[in-house]
């Protein structure tokens, strides 16, 4: 018989959270001129801004300078970090990741004087789609459990999120890099491993992105490379809402709470954002899940908005908790099926209602409105963004939880309880989020389509200061090779 362990569970956690967006702004308000499309629509389902990179910039530069911020904001000793790990879907390169960061980032240190990270600090890269830095920030908190003693790990998720003109994914591009600091005894957040919930499945055409998409491209100036995704809109909708919905079972089972209470008592809850209106989705299945999987007051309150679209509570709970086929793989699945039609028609009469307004978290929405999907970035933004507004206006949480879901296209989610520590709005006052999205600069569809396509727009290109940039691309071949790889500098 398996005994439960009965020593103090180790405390790692979040320290700190750094982020970096690149200052090229599309306001959708423009956008949807440029595309016919209705904007006060759009804002409600997508937001109102998206950022996007610089053709000087790619997912190294903007880890790097989120990651050197990250030192500077917490007065990190560079000595001490054990372990960079990068989460990212938006690599250059097939063979090195997080290193390629941190040989940028000691090129900084070193110029301004200060130590460099050392060479025993392990440099992995994460990649499951949006889900990386979830993956990265549970492998850093095993690390310090067990072989990081007195040391620290730094998590960076970058990605740049772009999709081809003219199609459904195009509105909800973005660009961006947060860094997160991990140690034992935090200062912010304790992570609740031993509670969190997990799923994975494979799901072919939800959302890929093949080396076959590169053949024939010409990288410019700068080696940019066209990272357009091949994905299916509403399947994918379908895969987001199975995967979390799994995890949140999963992760049911282990926190002791009855599932309604648990929501209930959170102080706020993260997911990861593609969209406005998708996070809302995820927020709202969980919480029919938890009715479902409750007691009978669970249920009568179930009945009470399946009623008002005019459906069954049984078949509702069903479609929740049955096993469900999705798997596009077999003959005959229609891609544009929607798996959940039930819980959908209930979900858009709940959206309305103050309970739902009760449980959807305010805090940072505003800023995450104004940068897009940021990928493995999203979750991590909207956390840093969350408790930096609560905590530099002294808002009070009415809890010490907050709980944060995360997915990665394929499908496979993450969900981990994270508890506030006493003192938590210190630290989170340094985050500096707000910081990293001031002075913006809006562009005109000339420039957008410039920036869209990597080219070098005609408009002066920005070089900000303290911000890592591509300087040239290596054309050598021969004795000395270089072919392709990208050469940097720090402003």
């Amino acid at each position: 018989m398996t005994q439960k362990n009965d020593y103090p569970r180790l405390k790692v956690g979040v320290s700190g959270f750094a982020a970096y967006v690149p200052p090229y702004r599309v306001r959708l308000s423009e956008w949807c001129k440029w595309r016919n499309e209705n904007y006060q629509k759009l804002k409600e389902v997508v937001g109102s801004s998206f950022r996007m990179r610089g053709p000087n910039e790619n997912a190294y530069t903007m880890a790097a300078t989120a990651v050197r911020r990250l030192i500077e904001q917490y007065s990190i000793d560079p000595q001490k970090i054990g372990y960079l790990a990068l989460g990212t879907e938006s690599s250059t390169d097939n063979s090195a990741g997080a290193i390629i960061i941190k040989g940028m980032v000691n090129d900084a240190l070193s110029a301004n004087g200060k130590p460099k990270i050392n060479r025993d600090c392990e440099v992995p890269e994460f990649k499951h789609a949006c889900l990386g830095g979830m993956y990265a920030m549970k492998a850093v908190a095993r690390y310090l459990a067990l072989d990081g003693k007195d040391k620290v790990g730094i998590v960076v998720c970058s990605d740049i999120a772009e999709y081809e003109p003219f199609t459904s994914g195009e509105p909800t591009q973005g660009a961006g890099a947060v860094a997160i600091l991990i140690e034992e005894n935090p200062s912010i957040l304790n992570l609740e491993l031993e509670n969190s919930g997990t799923s994975s499945e494979y799901r072919g055409s939800d959302f890929r992105k093949p080396f076959y998409r590169f053949l024939a491209q010409k990288p410019g100036h700068y080696g940019q490379l066209r990272d357009f995704p091949i994905f299916n809109g509403r399947y994918s909708t379908m895969c987001y809402i199975d995967a979390v919905l799994k995890a949140m079972e999963n992760m049911f089972g282990k926190v002791g709470i009855k599932p309604s209470k648990f929501l209930k008592e959170l102080s706020a809850i993260f997911l990861h954002r593609p969209y406005q209106r998708m996070a809302e989705t995820g927020l709202i299945m969980s919480y029919f899940l938890a009715l479902a999987l409750g007691d009978s007051k669970d249920r009568k309150e179930l009945d009470n908005y399946a009623k008002k679209s005019k459906i069954e509570t049984s078949d509702l709970v069903n479609e929740l908790t049955g096993k469900r086929n999705i798997e596009c793989g077999t003959e005959g699945f229609d891609l544009a099926k929607d798996i959940f039609p039930l819980a959908q028609n209930v979900a858009s009469e709940f959206r309305k209602s103050s309970k739902f307004k009760g449980l959807m978290t305010n805090l940072g929405l505003s800023e995450m409105q104004q940068v897009g999907n940021l990928y493995t970035a999203s979750l991590p933004a909207w956390i840093a963004a969350g408790l930096e507004k609560a905590a530099t206006n002294n808002i009070e949480l009415h809890s010490n939880r907050i709980l944060t879901i995360g997915y990665g296209s394929g499908d496979a989610a993450e969900i981990i309880p994270m508890e506030l520590t006493p003192n938590w709005k210190e630290s989170a006052s340094n985050i500096s989020f707000g910081k990293a999205l001031q002075n913006p600069i809006d562009i005109d569809e000339e420039t957008y389509i410039s920036l869209h396509s990597g080219k070098v727009p005609k408009r002066e290109l920005i070089e900000a200061p303290k911000v890592f940039y591509i300087d040239k691309i290596g054309t050598r071949e021969g004795v000395i090779n270089d072919f392709g790889i990208e050469y940097y500098k720090f402003s």
